[in-house]
């Protein structure tokens, strides 16, 4: 059986692993199973609310704002509370919090199920918001501590590929439970798989089996000074904040083609709304196949020269801009579903690169905050805006001329994975960060 082990550790110095006792490569995907299993929950349970609309609205007579708001407080939440509270999953324990995060959102979504009013079940998901803020900024930063450094791309793009994963199996899972059990057994079963995973993984998953791994700051004395002296490295350097400007950008792309490809398949293709939706879930799906493959192809070009993560994520950028400019102004048919669908496989392939420098330029210790940054930065620049700016967009141009406008953002995204590829050398430099055994950071000189 394998095992990770730590070599020489520098605490607080990204790049570098954390000294812990030896950890089996079978453990460590346990770890990554697991994880990835409650990422499943988390999605689920936030996202099958849209199943069930159509029943809540007949039998509550509730308003389309009141469906939309039940839906927007859990995001509302997760935007608020993402970054104190991986803070503080940093300094208390990471796995301690991630379980506690697990049982909050799956008691919640439980009490979705017996709600009795739209007052009881807004109370419900506001807490399922609460539970789910931090869960997948700390869930991976503790699969990335027990993994070598030569994966964090792969993993990265593969755990945020859950997240679509997820979105897929709670509206599909619970449409089928609600049209057989009815609505309110839609919202116990995603609540009881969740307290079901989150009890296996507390017995399975501890502080104490990972040791010092996950290189928060729970067993730090005099917590507040490492702290102050540590968080400046959020944005300390150029290349890290072109990491996170870049993701967000690129993650505008994916988001906006996730919400509006139902709406251009009814008005474009004629397809009825279900098939449209079911249209749409495939491409839903292609969006996690880019994450996980982005990341594959990084590490796998990347091994040695770890700068080169940059280049990839700049090739990425820019086929999509190609391939998604060339779709949205073929003739229907599908060759150009095709053209989209490569394109949109390509929009989200930067996650697991740009993760994966974040990780390296990012102190160790606050992985778990670095991770809620550049979740905060996917959303300011992606998630949010991503399907708003489009909407508004077809209102004054139609659907089809905005979504031919949209892949032109990626030319900025490009443009700041470049410009972190050019200030990689000076920004390792300036923060004196000790290069990685048997890997170099940046090309070799001629």
């Amino acid at each position: 059986m394998g095992l990770h082990t730590a070599g020489t550790a520098v605490p607080g110095i990204p790049g570098t692993s954390p000294a812990v006792p030896a950890i089996s490569r079978t453990y460590a995907w346990l770890v990554f199973v697991l994880s990835f299993g409650l990422l499943l929950s988390d999605y689920m349970s936030r996202q099958v609310l849209n199943a069930v609309f159509p029943l809540l609205k007949a039998e509550w007579l509730l308003s389309d704002a009141q469906l939309g708001s039940l839906s927007g407080i859990v995001a509302l939440m997760v935007g608020v509370l993402t970054f104190p509270l991986s803070l503080l999953a940093d300094r208390w324990g990471r796995v301690r919090c991630l379980v506690i995060a697990a049982v909050v959102w799956s008691l919640a979504t439980v009490g979705c199920a017996v709600s009795a009013s739209y007052g009881e079940m807004f109370l419900a998901r506001f807490m399922v918001g609460v539970g789910e803020a931090a869960y997948g900024s700390v869930g991976i930063a503790v699969v990335l501590s027990v993994f070598p450094v030569r994966l964090r791309a792969t993993l990265s793009g593969a755990f945020m590929a859950g997240g679509s994963f997820g979105s897929v199996l709670g509206v599909s899972v619970g449409g089928v439970v609600a049209q057989h059990l009815g609505w309110r057994w839609t919202f116990g079963v995603m609540g009881l798989f969740g307290l079901v995973l989150a009890a296996v993984y507390a017995v399975v998953v501890t502080e104490k089996k990972l040791g010092p791994a996950t290189g928060d700051l729970s067993g730090t004395t005099g917590r507040g000074a490492p702290l102050r002296t540590l968080l400046p490295r959020l944005v300390s350097s150029v290349s890290v904040i072109c990491a996170y400007v870049g993701s967000g950008l690129q993650m505008f792309i994916a988001m906006a083609l996730l919400a509006w490809m139902p709406s251009f398949l009814n008005r474009y293709y004629a397809m009825p709304t279900a098939k449209a939706g079911v249209v749409a879930g495939v491409f839903a799906l292609i969006t996690g196949i880019g994450m996980i493959a982005g990341g594959l192809v990084s590490d796998r070009l990347c091994r040695t020269v770890r700068a080169r993560t940059w280049t990839v994520a700049v090739c990425c950028s820019l086929g999509s801009l190609v391939l998604l400019t060339a779709g949205f102004r073929s003739p229907t048919g599908a060759p150009q579903l095709v053209l989209i669908g490569a394109g949109t496989l390509l929009s989200c392939a930067t996650a697991g690169p740009a993760a994966a420098m974040v990780a390296r330029l990012t102190p160790t210790a606050i992985s778990a905050t670095a991770m809620a940054t550049l979740t905060l930065a996917n959303s300011l620049l992606g998630l949010a805006p991503g399907p708003a700016v489009t909407g508004v967009l077809a209102d004054h141009m139609g659907l089809l001329r905005a979504l031919q406008v949209v892949p032109l953002v990626a030319v900025v995204g490009a443009a700041a994975f470049a410009l972190g590829r050019f200030f990689y050398e000076k920004d390792l430099r300036r923060l004196d960060l000790l290069p990685e055994a048997h890997v170099r950071d940046l090309e070799p000189q001629p």
